[in-house]
């Protein structure tokens, strides 16, 4: 029989047990079953604090997302024109989803939940209109939050579709971010610097290191070890 933990520390343990199971099985294949015996909380306890595994997925991709263009700014260790800070922050993400199954599944449930996107979209559109208004001054936050919400499932679908013979990473980022990018109304000749940036960077092995820190901290926010 489970313990029983007061809601604060309640929710402590299931955002451990939830975070560790999905990096280490993927979302979809972690049972609510085992979240509970992981955690050691009843079923009442879970339900009443998240209702379903959407709940701590929307709480993981805060976690995840919440500082993600300040990891672009500083992942070439320089100070990047705004574009590029995007074009990183985007190419990094969908770098991410080829070097590990289980992020790819958090990273595609996380653009699809309505919850979780949401949180997504509006803190995007926040740095869109940062970096974009220039291009685009008619264009409110809102208007940045309505482009984020095509852009996203776009990139979503390129998520999903892992890379091949025909598809590679180079040639996937190359063409979303040329159709992101002139969505945004960058001139061609800042488009081409920015994709030629990024085709420039060992992205994948940026990626790897990303990714262990990522893990990283999120093992030291939900208080577990993978």
């Amino acid at each position: 029989m489970a313990r029983r933990y007061d809601s604060k520390d309640a929710k402590r343990r299931i955002l451990a047990a939830c975070v560790r199971l999905f990096l280490e099985k993927g979302y979809t294949h972690t049972r609510v079953a085992e979240i509970l015996k992981a955690a050691d909380v009843s079923a009442g306890s879970f339900q009443n604090i998240f209702r379903t595994k959407d709940g701590v997925l929307t709480e993981l991709a805060q976690s995840m997302f919440s500082n993600q263009f300040a990891m672009a700014r500083s992942t070439a260790g320089t100070q990047l024109p705004p574009i590029y800070v995007y074009a990183v922050d985007t190419a990094i993400q969908m770098t991410l989803t080829e070097l590990n199954e289980n992020l790819r599944e958090i990273y595609i449930e996380a653009y699809t939940q309505k919850e979780a996107s949401d949180y997504i979209f509006r803190e995007t559109a926040k740095e869109l209109y940062q970096i974009f208004s220039p291009y685009q001054p008619e264009l409110t936050e809102q208007d940045f939050y309505f482009m984020e919400i095509g852009s996203a499932g776009i990139m979503r679908g390129f998520m999903a579709h892992p890379c091949d013979e025909a598809l590679t990473l180079e040639k996937k980022l190359r063409t979303f971010l040329t159709m992101s990018l002139r969505s945004y109304h960058v001139p061609e000749d800042e488009i081409k610097k920015a994709v030629d940036f990024i085709g420039g960077m060992d992205i994948r092995a940026v990626s790897e290191r990303v990714m262990h820190e990522l893990f990283k901290a999120l093992a030291m926010r939900f208080e577990f070890t993978l």
